[in-house]
C-alpha cells in the first residue's frame, strides 16, 4: 500500500499540475506516485486520492506521455507500479522538456512558417529569439542535476576589493 500525502502536498501538486497544463487528477496522482514509498500501482492511487478508475487512468496516461512517471512490473504480480524521480532537479528537468515540447516547439514553428512567408525583420528577430530560448531549454532539460543546479542558483562569490580581515 501506498503511503498517503498530506492533504497539502497533493493541493501542491494538483495546482502545480494545472500550471504545467495537466489536470488536477493528475496532480493528485503525481502527489502520491512521488511520495510513495514503494511503486502504486493504480487501485492503490484509487484509494490514495479517492479517485475513480478512470479518473486514474487518465491521470496515469497524462503522466507518462509528460515523462513524469514511468510504469514498471511489480514482482509477482500481472500489475504496473508507477514511479517518479524522487530529486527535484530531475523534475525541474522534465519540466522544462515538457514546456519545450508543449509550449516553445509549436511557437517556434509558427514563427518560422511566418518569417519563411514574409519579410518582417521583427518576426525573424522574434523566431530568432525563440530558437535562442529552444535551444537553451534543450540543454537545460538535458544536464545533470548538477550542471543544471549551477546554471540556475546564483554565484556565491565575495565583492571586489572588499577583503576579510583576519583575526588575530
Amino acid at each position: 500500500m501506498t503511503q498517503a500525502p498530506t492533504t497539502e502536498l497533493a493541493a501542491f501538486f494538483a495546482d502545480a499540475a494545472a500550471l504545467l497544463g495537466l489536470s488536477r487528477p493528475a496532480g493528485q496522482c503525481f502527489a502520491a506516485v512521488w511520495h510513495s514509498a514503494a511503486p502504486p500501482d493504480a487501485d492503490a492511487l484509487m484509494a490514495t486520492t479517492g479517485l475513480s478508475r478512470s479518473a486514474v487512468s487518465t491521470a496515469l496516461k497524462e503522466l507518462r506521455e509528460a515523462g513524469l512517471v514511468q510504469a514498471n512490473r511489480l514482482p509477482g504480480t500481472r500489475r504496473e507500479g508507477f514511479t517518479a524521480p524522487s530529486d527535484p532537479w530531475a523534475l525541474l528537468r522534465l519540466h522544462l522538456a515538457l514546456r519545450l515540447r508543449r509550449d516553445v516547439a509549436p511557437m517556434l514553428d509558427r514563427l518560422r512558417l511566418l518569417r519563411a512567408a514574409g519579410d518582417d525583420a521583427r518576426v525573424a528577430e522574434m523566431a530568432d529569439m525563440i530558437e535562442m530560448v529552444a535551444q537553451w531549454l534543450a540543454r537545460l532539460s538535458s544536464a545533470t542535476p548538477d550542471t543544471l543546479a549551477a546554471e540556475i542558483a546564483p554565484q556565491k562569490t565575495e565583492p571586489r576589493g572588499k577583503k576579510k580581515k583576519k583575526k588575530g
